[in-house]
Parts: C-alpha cells; structure tokens; sequence
C-alpha cells in the first residue's frame, strides 16, 4: 500500500490517518467541510485535500471509507470503480454495501472507541478484517498489520456481534459513569474519586473474566442496600439500577462465594 486516499476526517479518520502517515502516502483527505479536510491533511502532512468527492485522486491504492455508518453508501454510489481496494471501517454495515459498485472491496474495522480530539495509538487495538476476495484479503491483512500487530479476519455477521459486545463494553460503561457523574457532582463530590475504582475493575480482566471479578450488593444478593439505594434514586437512574442488579443477580442465583 504505497497510496491511500481517507474519506473521513472525523473520530475513526484522524486516528487512521495519523497511523497511516507512517507506513505509506496519504495522498488526500475528502472531508464534506473543507476546513476539516484542511485541518486532518496537515496534521498528515498530506498533500492535498477536497470537498468533493468528484475530485479524489484515482490512482491511490487504497481508498478508505471512514465516515458516518449512513453516509457509506452514498459516498460508494457517488464515485466510480477504479480498480483499487475500497474498504469501510464501520462495525455494523455490512460489506455488501460495495456489491455491484466495486471489484475489489472490504472492511476494516479498528474495535476502539476514537475522538478527534485525541489521536489513539493503534497498535494494540484489535482490527477485523473481511474482503470479497482472496488478494482482496491478503492485501487488507497487510494493510491492517501496518497499524495493528492484531489483525483478525471475520466476516460481517460475527462483526455485528463484535459492535453489539463493544456497545456493552464501552458505549454502556461511559454511560454509567457519566449517570454517576451527575449523581457525585449533585452532591458536590468530584468523580476523580471513582478513578482507581474504575482502573482496579478494568485491571483485573488481565487476569479474571468478567463474571469472576463482580463484586457489590447484587452480586451478594444484599437486598436491604438495593433497596436503600433505590430509595435514593428516581427516573431513569433508578430503573437502570434496578434492572441491573436484577441481571446480576439472575447472573449469580448463589452468593456463597459472593464478595
């Protein structure tokens, strides 16, 4: 991959961009806003930019789609084959988007949470890859081994699972601190407090699995603290409260070894 052009100058974009920068050419950036585009490529130092995508270049390599999971299929349609590998990095849009559109298409999906704010090292994330074709695989493998030392071929159902694991993982998780955010801050308390707390949780599945680690009063099916905690709560924070201690519960039916 001598040439890639990235569609996208968004969360997913600026991190690939800036992991790609050190293996290949970035030859442009597509971003609808120019001023973003404009923004990403010199960050890359890439040496051109568009706001429309009737002007990408058309003899990169590789042409990464990195936008909106809605607007994939409207950049796919608004742009001719031209022989290279095309490929989106979205976790829960299926490869066929490119099917009668491409020749050489696939998907290349870094399992991480990304913001443009912040540029994330990608060798450790873990990449899922899947294209039409053998040479089409062989070259999204090599591609992803550029930014990743775990490369993983899947195909677009077992994605699917993947994105459904990472929402419970991640997007659920950050939910849950922010509720206990609000809950801290209301009562004047800073949220840095729950930091170790956070760390020594995710810590432990070094060496635990999930399930070996819960702690806490469902876990020890302690009804009396729930039902105190309820008492405090309302709206939504109280009905994710109790929903989840009932799943915990139901995930524990014995508390004997309970902490």
């Amino acid at each position: 991959m001598k040439r890639v052009v990235i569609i996208g100058s968004g969360n997913v974009a600026t991190s690939l961009a800036h992991a790609l920068a050190r293996h290949c050419l970035v030859a442009q950036i597509y971003s609808r806003t120019l001023a973003h585009a404009q923004l990403l490529a010199d960050a890359v130092h890439c040496p051109a930019v568009t706001d429309d995508l009737r002007a990408l270049v058309t003899d990169a390599d590789a042409y990464i789609i990195a936008v909106r999971d809605d607007a994939i299929a409207d950049v796919i349609t608004a742009v001719p084959d031209n022989g290279a590998l095309w490929l989106h990095t979205s976790g829960s849009k299926s490869i066929d988007l490119f099917e009668g559109h491409r020749s050489c298409y696939g998907v290349l999906w870094p399992m991480q949470s990304f913001s443009r704010e912040m540029v994330t090292p990608l060798d450790d994330v873990h990449f899922f890859v899947e294209a039409n074709n053998e040479a089409a695989l062989d070259d999204m493998m090599a591609l992803g081994h550029l930014l990743s030392r775990h490369v993983t071929a899947t195909d677009s159902g077992q994605r699917r699972w993947l994105h459904i694991a990472s929402v419970f993982s991640c997007n659920f998780a950050n939910h849950m601190w922010t509720l206990a955010d609000e809950l801290l801050t209301a009562q004047g308390l800073p949220f840095e407090a729950m930091l170790p707390l956070i760390r020594t949780t995710v810590d432990k599945l070094d060496h635990l699995k999930p399930a070996q680690s819960q702690t806490g009063p469902a876990v020890r099916h302690d009804l009396q603290v729930i039902d105190d905690h309820l008492s405090m709560l309302d709206g939504d924070k109280r009905e994710l409260y109790r929903m989840l201690s009932q799943s915990i519960m139901n995930h524990n039916p014995s508390n004997d070894n309970a902490q």
